[in-house]
């Protein structure tokens, strides 16, 4: 070997020795703050995490056997259900730096044709359901179409579709509610998300195994398929995304219409948590997800969080709502604790992000 080769070979070893070395630096002499800024920016759903044990460590400490029962832990996530489903939908619009305000007016006209179809029409209930499950999947489609090939705001465009969907839901429904007897008897299947299967006390609803398995199913395809690290990518930067070969209209017109078709579940699951079809229940539902997805660590910059995170800040509104009835407080604490927390959430993504820039 020549004695050109041999230096240059010396010089690459140096180059990997003084790298190893910046990262040794860089690894272990950061101080703990800074080692647990990085940790959270790469888990974004162990602040919710951590917040969730706290919360039903010390409401369990409070309460004693009366919070800490297979019932009682289980009436949370019956609780929660509804609006773990829209949170599903929410997340993936949030993920493209995007907002849907539509979404709890879409999953309340869908719940809402699922039962006219049904009784006003005489349809089978069976195609009744699968004719609301369009519904939600259009809305969301016709929202995916004004953002990504009209280039509108997503705020302005989802702010115009609620009061559209809302209103079109009140005339259509003439404002009156379809009631449980009647559902029972005759379609029983719209109440199917309402059943219930006890478990040695633990009530569980199919809309709870419903939520559970959409959360399960789509931390998987965001976190291991093409189209979920598309996802992340047109939130974290559209035009990068686009540059890398990216079809950014696409992905964000598939986001939206699958937001609606959840919606349209929920609007499903709906029905059977409260019994009937009503055209005013769920109204808060959107902000109820928006509030899970920042209390679950998803940012609303776009491109970081994660649908577990999402379910966590589900359950910790949910502890809290049952905690605080159980010890017997004003209801007014609750959503001055939520608010608290929403605010906590934003300031602790800003802090993470840091780490990024």
């Amino acid at each position: 070997m020549t004695e050109k080769g041999q230096s240059g070979q010396e010089f690459e070893k140096g180059l990997e020795g003084s790298a190893t070395r910046v990262a040794s630096f860089d690894t272990h002499d950061r101080s703990p703050l800074a080692r647990m800024q990085h940790a959270l920016h790469a888990n974004p759903a162990g602040v919710p995490l951590i917040v969730l044990s706290a919360s039903l460590l010390i409401f369990g400490l409070i309460l004693g056997e009366k919070f800490f029962t297979p019932f009682s832990l289980t009436l949370i996530l019956q609780q929660v259900a509804v609006v773990g489903i829209v949170g599903v939908a929410q997340s993936l619009v949030v993920l493209t730096a995007g907002i849907d305000l539509s979404v709890g007016a879409i999953m309340v006209l869908s719940s809402v044709v699922m039962g006219q179809f049904t009784f006003r029409y005489g349809l089978p209930a069976e195609i009744a359901v699968l004719c609301g499950l369009a519904v939600g999947a259009f809305c969301g489609f016709v929202n995916g179409v004004l953002i990504a090939v009209m280039r509108l705001p997503p705020f302005i465009v989802t702010l115009g579709m609620w009061q559209i969907v809302l209103a079109s839901n009140f005339l259509y429904s003439a404002n009156e509610t379809i009631r449980s007897q009647d559902i029972s008897a005759q379609a029983p299947i719209l109440q199917f998300f309402g059943e219930k299967i006890n478990i040695g006390g633990a009530v569980f609803t199919y809309g709870v195994i419903l939520m559970i398995l959409l959360v399960l199913l789509f931390n998987y395809i965001l976190n291991h398929t093409a189209w979920g690290r598309h996802v992340y990518a047109i939130g974290d930067d559209p035009d990068a995304a686009e540059l890398a070969g990216v079809r950014v209209s696409r992905v964000r017109i598939s986001v939206y219409t699958l937001a609606g078709l959840i919606c349209a579940f929920a609007g499903w699951t709906l029905i059977g948590r409260i019994g009937s079809v009503s055209p005013t229940a769920g109204q808060f539902a959107n902000i109820e997800s928006i509030t899970a997805v920042v209390i679950g660590g998803i940012s609303l910059f776009g491109g970081r969080g994660s649908i577990l995170g999402m379910i966590f800040g589900a359950l910790i509104v949910g502890v809290f709502s049952l905690g605080l009835r159980l010890i017997g407080t004003d209801p007014q604490w609750t959503y001055l604790l939520i608010g608290a927390l929403i605010i906590a959430a934003v300031a602790i993504d800003q802090w993470i992000r840091k780490v990024a820039a």
